[in-house]
């Protein structure tokens, strides 16, 4: 299956990234293998984390406060967002503007 990330879901983890960075000289790059393996489990099960709607999925990442947002297509895993858990949690709605939530 591919993976394939939404524009703002790119956006968010590379400002996740460059955050945790000026956090903590390589704090960034723990956060980014954090996200790589959150979309590994989902990969492995990707029916198995909170459904949010229909057809769009959260799995939470173990060791910071984000979820990964996300839609089984055919073959594709479509990240549609890579959203920080204590801000605006409805935001990534937006993001399908062809009804597919």
């Amino acid at each position: 299956m591919v993976v394939k990330f939404l524009a703002p879901a790119q956006a968010e983890l590379a400002e996740a990234v460059a955050y945790y960075n000026s956090q903590k000289s390589e704090l960034g790059s723990q956060f980014a293998e954090e996200i790589r393996r959150t979309i590994e489990r989902i990969l492995q099960y990707p029916e198995a984390w909170t459904p949010l709607s229909k057809r769009t999925r959260r799995c939470r990442t173990n060791k910071f406060p984000y979820g990964v947002i996300y839609q089984v297509r055919v073959d594709v895993l479509l990240i549609v967002a890579v959203m920080h858990l204590h801000r605006e949690p409805q935001t990534w709605k937006s993001r399908l503007g062809d009804g597919s939530t």
